[in-house]
């Protein structure tokens, strides 16, 4: 009989933990017992039926120990609440910021790098969105033939800021940003910080050096378009071996999390938990240099279901 346990979801009513309880249900996690916590107490619809969302507090959270906390907030309150539910014994696999960079805490995709996961102190990070698709993409070409370098370009729906980007999305208003998303582009994501990089761009670097390797040379450029769901993103990588374009082909069509076709787009990848690939072509700018073009859907792959194959490793 398959073990079962009791799973939390830390931010169950935003976009990202509804997500989860959607992925656990479509993957049939063996649930025991499902808390959900929540900025308030509440009640809401689920694929396992109503359930009671119990407000974020101490005492709630003492009170609902778990075998598992899935975590979809912002970086203070995972830096608030993350630490004590792994003193009670879960294993929290968190979904913001606050501990990507941490030495002591693995940052995993579980098709690239799952073994990491099993050396923790009970808290496991989730990779940035971006970082997920990409590297999804690219893990199985740096296996075989070594990345030097990578230069990526973003195109990220607006369901990566949150509902209000959504409602900006489709009121014209600018809430959630500073300029109006609707019939725009927007070439900053987050905040500007080292050489005019942005807080997001510098996301996809230092996750990609603690993920991959530290040697790969990673320039970002991150932008939000006015889609509602999936990232696109561009990559242009130089290889350290030489190989031929059909090489590049066979490694990624090997690759069970990858569908390789002509022009993917976000319609194609909502739903999905995997990474599409296309438009791969030779760079004849550069020795042993490749594009292509990938879309994931950011809600899903980017966020909640690598959160879930991160807890089904341990099952």
């Amino acid at each position: 009989m398959t073990k079962k346990f009791s799973v939390a979801i830390v931010g169950a009513t935003g976009l990202v933990g509804k997500t989860m309880l959607n992925v656990l249900h479509e993957r049939k996690f063996p649930i025991k017992e499902l808390v959900l916590f929540g900025a308030i107490d509440s009640e809401i619809d689920t694929p396992f039926g109503k359930k009671q969302v119990y407000e974020l507090n101490g005492q709630n959270v003492y009170h609902n120990s778990c075998d598992f906390a899935l975590f979809a907030v912002n970086d203070d309150i995972s830096v608030k609440y993350a630490q004590i539910f792994a003193t009670m014994g879960a294993i929290v696999i968190d979904n913001s910021a606050a501990w990507r960079l941490d030495d002591n805490v693995p940052l995993v995709i579980p098709e690239v790098n799952p073994s990491d996961a099993r050396i923790h102190n009970g808290i496991i990070a989730n990779p940035n969105c971006t970082t997920i698709q990409i590297l999804t993409a690219i893990s199985p070409l740096h296996r075989n033939f070594g990345i030097d370098r990578m230069v990526v370009s973003t195109y990220q729906s607006v369901s990566g800021a949150g509902m209000q980007a959504l409602s900006d999305l489709e009121s014209g208003e600018a809430v959630a940003f500073d300029r109006q998303i609707k019939n725009n582009l927007l070439p900053k994501i987050g905040s500007y910080l080292w050489g005019g990089y942005t807080n997001e761009e510098l996301k996809i670097k230092n996750e990609t050096h603690k993920i991959l390797s530290k040697s790969i040379k990673v320039n970002a450029t991150c932008v939000r378009v006015p889609t509602s769901n999936c990232h696109g993103a561009t990559i242009n990588i130089k290889l350290n071996t030489p190989c031929s374009l059909r090489d590049v082909s066979n490694v990624l069509t090997a690759s069970p999390s990858i569908i390789i076709s002509d022009s993917p787009t976000p319609l194609d990848a909502i739903g999905s938990d995997i990474v599409f690939v296309g438009r791969l072509r030779r760079d004849e700018t550069i020795e042993n240099g490749f594009s292509l073009w990938t879309v994931a859907d950011n809600l899903r792959k980017g966020a909640a279901t690598n959160a879930v194959q991160i807890a089904e490793l341990f099952i």
